[in-house]
């Protein structure tokens, strides 16, 4: 286990549109998260997916390991990478569990069908998610929280080094939020490479070593987090006067700063 995943010199742009970012280049590493930044309609999602290796960037290359992802081919890229959306809305009334055994698809033959083993995979990621008991219930009945987790534990099931999280907490309760951060950590202290985007600066303070700032088309800044993350960059960010607080039990917490009347 154990795979670096580099971004060099990316930009994206849509069919006859403008570019939405260039330049982009990052580094993420085995045991270590990896949290990105930025306003709405930044083109997090987007650089995700160009991560992924699911659309093709205008310039730039994306290396899992030492290899090009344009030269992997889509099923040795899933082996590597796997990535859980931030939405996704179901054709089919699939269970729960079925939706799971399909992250093992790159590890099956072209005309096989899941194994035993599979199914087995795909039980332990529903129970590591904490979501066994939705197991036989159709994903199309599930709720969006319960989707989000079910996504998740399908890219367990895949078995990937990398694993790409799309605001992994967004449509979870706090409950779910707290458990699914601290299972993200302990996945990168088992040596997956881990980069989610996020809207909360407290979850990449909690959780990442790394974090970087998109905005305005560009990378504004990639580093540690406690570097990065600082009320000037983020007043940059978010247009918000923000205080950080190190609490006495070590965690650091971030609050809008109130305008004096």
């Amino acid at each position: 286990m154990g795979m670096t995943l580099r971004a060099k010199g990316l930009s994206f742009a849509y069919a006859g549109r403008d570019t939405v970012w260039a330049d982009v280049s990052l580094t993420a590493r085995p045991g270590r998260v990896l949290s990105i930044l930025g306003p709405n309609g930044t083109g997090k999602s987007t650089l995700l997916r160009c991560l992924a290796g699911l659309v093709a960037p205008r310039t730039g290359q994306v290396f899992a390991g030492d290899r090009d992802l344009a030269s992997l081919g889509r099923r040795r890229t899933a082996r590597a990478i796997a990535m859980v959306p931030q939405t996704h809305s179901p054709v089919f009334a699939y269970r729960a569990l079925d939706v799971v055994v399909m992250g093992r698809t790159p590890h099956l033959g072209a005309f096989a069908s899941p194994s035993g083993a599979d199914y087995r995979a795909a039980r332990a990621a529903l129970e590591t998610m904490g979501i066994g008991h939705l197991e036989d219930v159709a994903y199309s009945e599930t709720s969006g929280g319960e989707r989000q987790l079910i996504l998740f534990a399908r890219s367990l099931a895949q078995g990937a080094d990398i694993l790409l999280l799309d605001e992994p907490t967004s449509h979870l309760d706090f409950g779910n939020q707290a458990r699914t951060l601290s299972l993200i950590r302990s996945l990168a202290d088992r040596g997956l490479t881990v980069i989610m985007t996020t809207h909360f600066p407290d979850h990449a303070f909690e959780i990442s070593d790394q974090t970087a700032l998109l905005a305005r088309g560009r990378l504004q800044a990639v580093g540690t987090t406690e570097e990065v993350l600082s009320p000037e960059a983020l007043f940059e960010l978010y247009g918000l006067g923000v205080d950080i607080h190190r609490l006495t039990n070590g965690k650091t917490v971030c609050t809008v700063r109130r305008e004096e009347s």
